[in-house]
């Protein structure tokens, strides 16, 4: 069985060779007693829930060159937007799951907690921000890994998530995103009659193909992916 203390290392790993940024990161382990509460309130907060569940938090310093990264909330792009990706990646490391929505808010009481993992985020010019991560109970006494995230699952059967089909996507920088306007016509990365992808609250699930019923579309699923057959 892995040790929390692997599993926090794992994960803040990830997220810092996540984060779209070229500068150096070190994730050193903090107390968390010494974040400022001016920035713990608008850290981008997320939680995972599967084989491992986790509350997460990134904070990037607003006097850092880190907090570039993050933008400026508009209407288009939000902080919470841009550092989603590198949530996804330290929640990886916690094995099957799915990571719910990424959202701005106060986190003072998951930083202030003795059972979470703080990580300062460390640059060559100093702190650029902090990483919080709070395992939750993985199993129950006795159960089997997999019988434990079918209860955990059991327990939240009647929550609505997103499900959202993408037929592409592409990257662009946030100067081009609020250039956009009526007529521009943005080239996705897949060709006509590939599949579609089927995200769960963002995470890949399944594969499908795009058809019209009545007038709508809609889509026909073609496979289901090992990450949904771990959770049935």
């Amino acid at each position: 069985m892995t040790s929390p203390h692997s599993l926090h290392a794992d994960a803040v790993s990830a997220l810092v060779r996540g984060l779209p940024t070229p500068i150096v990161l070190e994730p050193i382990p903090h107390t968390g007693a010494g974040v400022p509460a001016a920035h713990t309130a608008a850290a981008v907060t997320a939680s995972f829930v599967g084989s491992e569940s986790a509350d997460l938090a990134l904070i990037l310093d607003s006097s850092s060159p880190l907090a570039d990264v993050a933008g400026t909330d508009s209407p288009l792009v939000s902080a919470a937007d841009v550092l989603r990706p590198s949530l996804e990646a330290a929640s990886a490391t916690l094995g099957v799951g799915v990571l719910g929505e990424a959202r701005t808010e106060d986190a003072a009481a998951l930083f202030a907690d003795p059972a979470t993992a703080v990580f300062e985020l460390r640059s060559p010019d100093g702190t650029a921000g902090w990483f919080a991560i709070r395992l939750r109970d993985s199993s129950a006494a006795g159960a089997t890994p997999d019988s434990s995230i079918v209860g955990k699952m059991g327990r939240i059967n009647n929550i609505e998530m997103a499900l959202t089909v993408e037929i592409g996507h592409t990257r662009m920088s946030v100067r081009d995103v609020l250039n956009l306007e009526p007529g521009r016509v943005v080239e996705l990365d897949r060709s006509a009659g590939a599949p579609a992808d089927i995200l769960l609250n963002g995470r890949l699930i399944a594969n499908g193909e795009v058809v019209v019923i009545d007038q709508d579309y809609a889509v026909r699923i073609t496979k289901i992916l090992d990450v949904v057959e771990g959770l049935n």
